[in-house]
């Protein structure tokens, strides 16, 4: 079912613009005395009752001064023109608020959340949503709460606030974990984010209207060679000494330790009493783990809880964006399809529950198919009647449905070299986050000897995955450590046609579509918590999660599976000489080695995938 906004009657009222909105800003007290910077828009006319939509943000809530306005309110303009009161907050710590700033501020259990000055971020929404209804005059009683990245992590905290007037949430593109999401992959450190880390690095000593951190200018516009050029992770204190207290705390903590456990926010979404709308985008760089599995959490531990998953053909945050054509890389998903999300997902979620509107009857999943490039509904993700199966690794470049024979070369073999790592994009750039290498074209790697390619033959008839997927691999090493990365590929049909827009550099004909893709630090293969090196020459299984798919290989592409073990600069180098901490890793521990993937009947290395049947 397809919401149609024309028949909601809150649109026989005249639109709200920005004129029709004023602004009051509040210093809110939370329960330990800490006051918070708060910015509320609000409409003018006070003869009628909104609802609060509210939104928790470590970016600042600019611009400051009750005369100076947003240039737009709320998650769209939809429901800015529809009539909401909109708060934005300063998160303890953070510009205008007072406070100390934590990463990712480890949850305190309920029975301290009782205590008067034990505080988290659940109960700092909690204090904030209970000002407001004492404090504001033309409220309807009920809040909503949203936020993209970051402030979707404050939105999936503030769920388990359990203030009685929150009946609505939509975390989006939320972290979960940092050490799944961001800043880590499975044990790896994401080295392209090394130029964000004074963002979250370095406490303010006053109130603040403006960015007090320094930034790092890299110096060139080349990614690879300035990365290449730091050396090993501990060269990095040339940038970001002692009063970086994130740096410190990433290098002083490689492994999955107490520090990191406890800011994971999965295991307190408990208790859940309210409707959630989790967004995300499937080329998401930054927070693909986290929507994903704040959802499945939600749906596993509150049964009872109204829980949608919305995926589409985005980037980071692309789904607040205004914009026609929707790309990531060089890749065209459709039009408008922002915009269709705002008007027939979002603004009826919204509506529906904060301002008494018809039930728009959404589906539990609403989910694009980036092969077919159009939505699908679902009564449930993953979805029901998928068939699982497996893809086997195979000699001569195969992927198979039939697991090896004997007939099969035991295993494909490459060298790799930390000190030639294989680049994650072919362009040269350097960026503040990557993004477009989600759905990039992967030619380049294809090419190079130390990227193993695994390939169908020309399908003949579609083959849709829906669903999660296994990478198992059977693996060695000729030293004591590894990463193993895993890319999920569609190769396009040799006379593919351009599309309107098509980079003059870029052809679709043979493109080769990353669709899915991760990094396991081998190191990790048995425990994040206590790594352990590889004994050499040894054969080993290597199993991790590549992250859902909704993507439809269509008939005349192929499916191709790429495996390598370097990934640079997306991910730090791993030195392949087992060290307890690669942060501390010297230049001389760097080293190459002999790796192997075995495709044979004792050691078959396959993707477990699940198939959606027509």
């Amino acid at each position: 079912m397809v919401f149609c906004l024309c028949g909601l009657p809150a649109l026989a009222q005249q639109k709200l613009t920005l004129e029709d909105y004023e602004k009051e800003e509040y210093f809110i007290p939370m329960r330990d005395g800490v006051e918070l910077f708060t910015a509320v828009y609000s409409p003018k006319d006070k003869s009628k009752k909104y609802p609060i939509l509210m939104n928790r943000t470590p970016y600042s809530v600019r611009p400051y001064g009750e005369d100076s306005l947003r240039n737009r309110f709320g998650p769209s303009e939809y429901l800015m023109e529809d009539g909401y009161i909109f708060v934005y907050q300063d998160v303890r710590g953070r510009y205008m608020s007072e406070g100390l700033y934590d990463n990712m501020r480890p949850q305190i259990n309920f029975e301290n959340k009782k205590k008067q000055k034990e505080i988290d971020e659940s109960t700092d929404t909690y204090d904030t949503i209970d000002w407001l209804l004492k404090n504001l005059d033309n409220d309807n009683g009920k809040v909503g709460q949203w936020g993209i990245s970051y402030p979707g992590f404050y939105t999936a905290a503030g769920l388990i606030s359990n203030h009685p007037a929150l009946k609505a949430s939509s975390p989006q593109a939320p972290i979960a974990d940092f050490y799944f999401d961001d800043f880590h992959h499975r044990g790896a450190y994401t080295l392209s984010y090394f130029l964000a880390t004074p963002v979250f690095g370095y406490q303010k000593d006053s109130l603040v209207k403006e960015p007090w951190y320094p930034m790092v200018d890299p110096g060139t516009p080349d990614g690879y060679q300035f990365y290449m050029d730091l050396g090993p992770l501990k060269n990095a204190s040339k940038y970001y000494g002692e009063d970086n207290f994130f740096w410190q705390q990433l290098s002083e903590h490689p492994n999955y330790d107490e520090f990191w456990q406890k800011r994971n926010i999965l295991p307190h979404l408990r208790n859940i009493d309210h409707a959630v709308m989790t967004v995300g985008g499937w080329f998401d760089a930054e927070d693909l783990y986290g929507p994903l599995s704040i959802y499945k959490t939600i749906e596993k531990h509150n049964p009872d809880a109204t829980n949608m998953l919305v995926m589409g053909p985005w980037s980071h945050g692309d789904w607040a964006r205004d914009r026609v054509a929707q790309t990531v890389g060089f890749v065209h998903f459709g039009d408008s399809i922002s915009d269709f999300y705002q008007k027939n997902i979002e603004y009826p979620f919204f509506s529906h529950q904060l301002k008494g509107m018809p039930d728009p009857g959404l589906p539990e999943a609403y989910v694009f198919d980036t092969g077919l490039k159009k939505w699908r509904q679902f009564t449930a993700w993953p979805p029901a009647g998928v068939e699982a199966t497996k893809w086997f690794l195979h000699d001569n470049e195969q992927l198979e449905l039939e697991n090896p024979d004997d007939s099969d070369i035991p295993y494909s073999e490459f060298i790799s070299d930390p000190n030639k790592p294989v680049p994650y994009t072919d362009q040269t750039k350097i960026v503040f986050t990557p993004r477009a290498y989600m759905a990039g074209d992967e030619r380049h790697a294809a090419r190079r000897p130390d990227v193993l390619v695994f390939e169908t033959e020309v399908l003949e008839e579609d083959v849709t995955l829906a669903g999660e997927i296994l990478a198992h691999l059977m693996v060695s090493t000729s030293q004591t450590d590894a990463d193993w990365v895993v890319k999920l590929i569609d190769v396009y049909p040799p006379d593919a046609p351009d599309y309107e827009g098509n980079p003059e550099n870029i052809r679709m004909g043979n493109y080769h579509q990353l669709v899915r893709s991760e990094i396991m630090r081998g190191r990790f293969r048995n425990s994040f918590e206590e790594p352990e090196p590889f004994t050499p020459d040894e054969v080993t299984k290597v199993e991790f999660p590549l992250q859902d798919v909704l993507h439809t290989f269509k008939k005349g592409h192929k499916i191709q599976v790429q495996v390598q073990s370097t990934w640079f600069p997306l991910f730090d180098r791993n030195p392949q000489k087992y060290v307890e901490n690669i942060f501390e890793a010297d230049e001389d521990d760097f080293v190459k080695a002999l790796h192997r993937v075995y495709h044979n009947p004792e050691y078959p290395s396959y993707l477990e995938v699940d198939l959606l049947k027509r």
